[in-house]
C-alpha cells in the first residue's frame, strides 16, 4: 500500500530539494567548527551561515540581518523570549490558540510573579481585535501570538495586532511556526519585535533547526537565557552585547543551518507564493469534499478564507483516535490526531478533551492523494 503523507503541521515531508545532499556534503567533506577554526574550511561554512541569515532577514522584510538569530526550534526561541524578556510583576496577553510551548513556559513563571490574560477566539479560530486590547492593563508589557493555529489554521490578523501594540506601546511577539515559508510576513510593517520561526515546517528544511527575528528596542531589554562560549570576545566572562552573538552560545547546529540554507534556495527559486497557492488548492478541494461527509466536523472556518492548509476534522459519533488508526490501516494515510500539543486552542474550539483529526496538505500532494483519503472517510462504519 502507498503512504500518503498529510502530516505536514507536525514537519514538511518530503523536505527540499537539496536538502540532504547539502547536510550529507557538509558532514562527508568537511563539518567544521565556526566561530573556532580559523582555516578556510570553516570560513567557508560561516559564509554560508551568514548568507543564510541574509536569506531569513530578506525573507521577513527585516532590515539587518544581524537581527536573526539560530535556536534548535521554536519552542526554543518562544522559551528565550518570555523568559528572557519578562519580570516579575510584568503582563502579557495572548491568544486562545495558542501552543503549549508558549502557555508550559508562561505557567511556569506565575510562580516568578508574571501574569497573563487570554484573548478569546470564536469557535472557528478567529480574533475579534478589540478582545484583545480591552485585555492590555497598565502592567501589560507584551503581546505574544500565533500567527496560525496548529490545530484548525486559522489566521489571525498581525498587522492589526502590530497596530495596536504600537498604540500601546508593547512589545509584539509572533509565532509564526505553521506561517513562516507559508504566508508573507513583514516584521517591519507589522512592527514585530520578536518573530519566532521553525525551519522544519513551511521552509521545507530540517527538523532541529529554528530561530527568531528580534528588534533592537527588545533586544536592548532582553537577557540571553543560555551563557556560554560564543568563539568571540573570548578574554571577557561576560555575554557580547553584540548580535547575534548575545543568544547563540555553544557550537551551532551546522547542519541543520546547512540544510535551511539549501531550502530556502529552493524556496526562492520555486516563489512561496506559487507553494501557497498549490496548497491552497489542495485544502479547497479537501474541504468541498469533506463538507459532503455526514457526522463529520469541519473545525475552525469550513472554507480557505482566512486559514492556511491545516485542518481538523472532529468525527462526532466515533473515537477520533481510532478513525485516525483506520485511516492509516486501511489506506496508509498518515495524519495526527489528538490535542496536538494545544489544549488552550482545544478549548476555544469546542475540540477538548477529545481532540480531532488534523490534515495538513504540501505542494507536492495531489488531488488523487486526497480522493483516496476521502472514499476512506466514506468507508469509515461509523459516517
Amino acid at each position: 500500500m502507498d503512504k500518503i503523507y498529510f502530516d505536514n503541521g507536525s514537519t514538511s515531508w518530503p523536505k527540499a530539494p537539496g536538502v540532504s545532499m547539502a547536510m550529507a556534503e557538509l558532514l562527508e567533506n568537511g563539518a567544521f567548527n565556526i566561530n573556532r577554526g580559523n582555516y578556510e574550511g570553516a570560513y567557508e561554512i560561516e559564509g554560508v551561515v551568514l548568507d543564510t541569515r541574509e536569506q531569513l532577514a530578506q525573507l521577513f522584510h527585516a532590515r539587518n540581518s544581524r537581527g536573526v538569530v539560530f535556536t534548535p526550534s521554536v519552542t526554543y526561541s518562544l522559551n528565550y523570549f518570555l523568559k528572557g524578556f519578562l519580570r516579575a510583576g510584568d503582563h502579557i496577553v495572548v491568544s486562545g490558540l495558542e501552543h503549549n510551548a508558549v502557555m508550559r513556559p508562561l505557567e511556569q513563571m506565575i510562580r516568578q510573579g508574571v501574569s497573563y490574560d487570554i484573548a478569546p477566539v470564536d469557535r472557528a479560530g478567529n480574533l475579534d481585535v478589540s478582545d484583545l486590547e480591552a485585555c492590555i492593563n497598565e502592567r501589560t508589557k507584551a503581546v505574544l501570538i500565533t500567527h496560525a493555529s496548529n490545530v484548525c489554521g486559522t489566521v489571525l490578523p498581525i498587522e492589526t495586532i502590530g497596530h495596536i501594540c504600537k498604540k500601546h506601546n508593547l512589545i509584539f511577539g509572533v509565532d509564526s511556526a505553521q506561517t513562516a515559508g507559508t504566508l508573507d510576513i513583514d516584521v517591519e510593517k507589522c512592527g514585530i519585535d520578536f518573530l519566532a520561526f521553525t525551519g522544519h515546517k513551511g521552509l521545507l528544511g530540517p527538523q532541529g533547526i529554528g530561530g527568531f527575528l528580534i528588534s533592537e528596542r527588545l533586544d536592548k531589554q532582553m537577557t540571553p537565557l543560555i551563557a556560554g562560549g560564543t568563539g568571540s570576545q573570548s578574554d571577557s566572562l561576560l555575554m557580547p552585547e553584540n548580535l547575534p552573538d548575545k543568544y547563540e552560545s555553544g557550537t551551532m547546529n551546522l547542519p541543520g543551518i546547512i540544510g535551511l540554507h539549501a531550502a530556502l534556495n529552493y524556496l526562492e527559486e520555486t516563489g512561496i507564493q506559487k507553494i501557497h497557492r498549490r496548497k491552497m488548492e489542495l485544502t479547497e478541494y479537501f474541504l468541498r469534499k469533506v463538507q459532503e461527509i455526514p457526522k463529520v466536523r469541519i473545525v475552525g472556518n469550513p472554507t480557505c478564507e482566512n486559514r492556511v492548509a491545516v485542518i481538523s476534522l472532529d468525527f462526532q459519533e466515533a473515537d477520533n483516535a481510532v478513525a485516525a488508526f483506520e485511516l492509516e490501516q486501511r489506506a496508509g494515510i498518515m495524519t495526527r490526531v489528538g490535542l496536538h500539543c494545544a489544549p488552550l486552542a482545544h478549548q476555544s474550539l469546542g475540540t477538548f478533551p477529545r481532540g480531532t483529526v488534523r490534515f495538513a496538505f504540501s505542494a507536492v500532494n495531489t488531488e488523487e492523494e486526497i480522493d483516496r483519503c476521502i472514499d476512506s472517510i466514506y468507508k469509515l462504519r461509523y459516517t
